[in-house]
């Protein structure tokens, strides 16, 4: 079975290393456009390979999309980020043009590989990939859901001082300031959280986890890549193994929470398949009111990307 990676950038090369110490195919592929990139990252991660002892074998190459035949996944990460002079329109217009060349080239040699899009913006990356490929919706996903969850559950273990293995959690919505965390879904061990925490306290986390990108921007001066990386990994581990893991993913809803044509996170359950199964939540008025105003926010970023492709 084979992985393969579009990127060799920071978020790709970790997702790279991930899927490999995880064993999650036998053939971890790892591409770019820069020469010589994708080759020393995945060399160096093979290299590590006799010390953390896994045999997925890994290789990079320079645009050579042949090596990705018969990809069971691809995640895709490739993209330029966002740079002070530019506006949300131009990081649409130029990532939607390097997503579409991608997904063709990738379509190209796995016509039945599963997607998942790490490309910013991620909504609206993961659409520009599902009208490419032409794919069924369960064949297209973004990874946002499980990244925002991640730093959700970070959050909370480090106010209780407890194991971040005992919290579940769902985060729904768009990816980044519009998204949907759920208290009232989220438990330590079963138990809920409102019980264990004030809402002052859980309030903060929210707000904190809705910019948690923002933050380590600020304290790096770039975009975060270990964690990233590592969520893109577990979903396309998820699928390989036909785990049916429940994570929340960005994928176009057809009716599901009143909404339609529109890409936002959700939880979704993850197997060979793809996104086998859609988990409807019962929400509360206050709670699917913000889900809606997300989805208005990403299905307005729609519009655009339709608009600049007439």
């Amino acid at each position: 079975m084979k992985i393969s990676v579009i990127g060799a950038g920071n978020v790709g090369a970790s997702c790279a290393d991930v899927l490999a110490h995880q064993e999650a195919a036998s053939e971890i592929v790892l591409l770019d456009v820069r020469q010589g990139i994708a080759e020393g990252k995945a060399l160096d991660i093979w290299q590590s390979a006799p010390i953390d002892r896994f045999d997925a074998r890994v290789h990079g190459v320079t645009e050579d999309y042949e090596v990705t035949r018969n990809s069971s996944v691809v995640v895709i990460t490739s993209g330029l980020p966002r740079k002070s002079e530019m506006s949300r329109n131009d990081l649409i217009e130029v990532n939607s043009e390097i997503v579409r060349d991608v997904t063709r080239n990738i379509i190209k040699y796995s016509p039945n590989a599963i997607l998942i899009i790490v490309s910013n913006p991620l909504d609206i990356m993961t659409y520009q990939a599902y009208i490419t490929s032409n794919h069924p919706r369960t064949r297209v996903m973004g990874m946002a859901g499980v990244l925002d969850t991640g730093r959700y559950r970070a959050f909370i273990a480090g106010e209780l001082n407890i194991s971040v293995k005992d919290i579940q959690a769902v985060i729904l919505g768009g990816h980044g300031d519009t998204m949907v965390p759920l208290p009232r879904y989220t438990t330590v061990s079963g138990i809920p959280l409102t019980e264990l925490l004030s809402a002052e306290k859980i309030d903060a986390i929210v707000e904190r986890t809705r910019f948690g990108g923002g933050e380590l921007v600020k304290l790096m001066g770039t975009s975060a890549w270990v964690a990233p990386g590592s969520a893109a990994a577990r979903m396309a581990e998820a699928i390989t193994r036909n785990q049916k893991r429940v994570l929340p993913c960005c994928i176009k809803l057809e009716g599901e929470y009143g909404l339609n044509d529109v890409f936002v996170g959700v939880p979704v359950v993850l197997g060979k398949n793809g996104a086998e199964q859609i988990l409807k939540l019962k929400l509360d008025k206050k709670e699917m009111d913000l889900l809606h105003r997300s989805a208005e926010s990403v299905k307005n970023m729609m519009f655009e990307l339709d608009a600049m492709q007439r």
